[in-house]
């Protein structure tokens, strides 16, 4: 049963669409730590990218085992293994508000390493200690909020920018795009013989050349990042952060909650698709994972990456994830990340990440009874405002300026409602979750369920876990939303109790017309 299963036709795709991914977020954290924050490459190179491919591949092998067993044990031939990678939020978390304000402060970039290796295994043990409720979480949360969520997820933040960048080099996007549209969405391929994912780079790259937008002299400087770093132990450095990291270990907390949402939403888009995988071996395998990425040096935690439904789509069964996971730690040991980039084009990948997305997304529609297709929107809402926050702060900040500098004022009278994106826009995960779950009990006449749901928006809102730029006990400006949530709740409590006294109600009116 098990021959051609451990690698597929369409593993081919996955794999270069997934590696692709993993890629991107490699060098965008290399960038960052590099050139951003300033750390000296022997850290970059010698200690945290070989510490992320690890992470990464084991996470990898994990998924392999669960979709092997998976199936053997329902003698399928379609299990398709769950995608993995590194949590994105958190490179630009960690390194924002970790790593950059600890060595600008300080100088010290070992200090600063070894702050961020307790926030990663602080981040980690969310997901340790979370997966002992997993299962139960996902049975309260109904299955269309879960996925409703998380098709905002693929829609804003896995295919927006790539489709961004399609339209910034349509001489190869495009003709990209269409192989797609074809051959993924299609039903008659163009060149069905030869594995899509590879047609795909192969036109990509050819056109790239062709027209003169892939620059040789980029392949001679990536061949300076060549070198052999083997992961080494760090754990020295973890437990000499720990009395240091206290004040930083806040922005954690939310963090970690919307990684371990997005376990939750990965793992039900899973089921969804029909691979039933059990979710507190999941998220064991991620929590254990970034321990491990953490003891050997990389402060990014690994997570269930978005896009299952996507890579089943194209056939993909278990293989492609291990060799996924083998190739970033290959690449991640040699150096090799900008050597590929340099020769493979960014627009001959991000279309990949498109389709993605848009699967990730359309998933969600097939599921979602029609009473309940309004939640799908409602939970798009938060996802459209990060997305735009995130965008308006990047201009913002290439123009020397912030929100709070210009003034919510001044932006507002050009249809820029900043505090607005603000408020909707962070905590996107959670609040994102906590309106689709008011939404579908208003929608099903569960009030009780909806007035927790609000009441859980309280209590988040009263901590800066959602609706606030930072986290923050009872901050001024969350305040509002602490009682607007409360009325909420209040108000399906009164509506639970109208319910419950309906029927009596009704039976006083017919006896009084009898």
């Amino acid at each position: 049963m098990m021959k051609g299963f451990l690698w597929k036709k369409g593993d081919w795709a996955a794999y270069f669409g997934l590696l692709a991914n993993n890629l991107t977020n490699l060098l965008t954290m290399i960038a960052l730590l590099l050139f951003v924050v300033g750390f000296p490459e022997d850290i970059v190179y010698g200690r945290v990218v070989p510490a992320f491919g690890l992470g990464i591949c084991l996470a990898s092998i994990c998924y392999f085992v669960f979709g092997y067993y998976l199936a053997k044990k329902t003698g399928r031939k379609d299990v398709t293994a769950l995608p993995s990678g590194p949590s994105a939020p958190s490179i630009f978390t960690v390194t924002f508000l970790v790593i950059l304000p600890v060595y600008l402060s300080t100088k010290n970039a070992e200090f600063a390493f070894q702050i961020a290796l307790v926030w990663c295994f602080f981040e980690a043990m969310i997901l340790v200690v979370g997966s002992f409720l997993g299962d139960t979480i996902r049975r309260m949360i109904p299955r269309t909020v879960l996925l409703s969520c998380l098709s905002g997820l693929g829609l804003l933040l896995l295919a927006m920018n790539p489709m961004l960048q399609s339209f910034e080099t349509p001489l190869v996007a495009f003709a990209v795009l269409i192989i797609i549209f074809l051959n993924w969405f299609g039903k008659s391929p163009l060149f069905a013989k030869i594995p899509t994912g590879f047609l795909l780079l192969a036109t990509g790259t050819a056109l790239a050349w062709i027209f003169g937008l892939q620059d040789p002299a980029a392949i001679a400087a990536s061949m300076q990042s060549f070198g052999f770093n083997p992961p080494t132990v760090h754990i020295d450095s973890l437990i000499q952060g720990i009395p240091h990291a206290l004040p930083y270990l806040a922005s954690a907390v939310p963090l970690g909650l919307a990684n371990y949402i997005f376990d939750l939403e990965n793992i039900e888009s899973a089921h969804a698709a029909g691979d039933e995988y059990n979710t507190r071996k999941v998220m064991l395998a991620n929590g254990i994972s970034s321990i491990i990425g953490c003891f050997c040096g990389n402060p990014y935690p690994v997570t269930v990456y978005v896009g299952h439904a996507g890579w089943k789509s194209l056939g993909a069964g278990i293989g492609y994830t291990v060799a996924t996971g083998l190739s970033m730690f290959i690449i991640s040991l040699f150096g090799l990340g900008a050597f590929l980039l340099a020769v493979i084009p960014v627009a001959a990948i991000v279309p990949i990440l498109v389709y993605i997305g848009i699967v990730t997304a359309n998933q969600v529609v097939r599921e979602t009874p029609k009473l309940e297709v309004p939640v799908i929107f409602i939970c798009m809402f938060p996802w459209i405002a990060n997305w735009a926050l995130t965008l308006t702060n990047n201009v913002l900040s290439a123009a020397g300026t912030t929100g709070a500098k210009v003034g919510a004022a001044v932006l507002a009278n050009k249809g820029v409602y900043y505090n607005g994106l603000v408020h909707l826009g962070n905590g996107a995960p959670l609040s994102s979750m906590v309106w689709g779950c008011i939404a579908i009990f208003a929608i099903t006449n569960k009030p009780l369920r909806a007035a927790i749901a609000g009441a859980t928006g309280s209590v988040l809102s009263l901590f800066g876990i959602i609706h606030a730029p930072t986290v923050g006990f009872a901050q001024a400006s969350s305040m509002q939303f602490v009682y607007a949530y409360l009325m909420v709740a209040a108000i399906f409590v009164g509506k639970h109790m109208m319910d419950r006294n309906a029927p009596q109600n009704q039976l006083q009116e017919s006896n009084l017309k009898a």
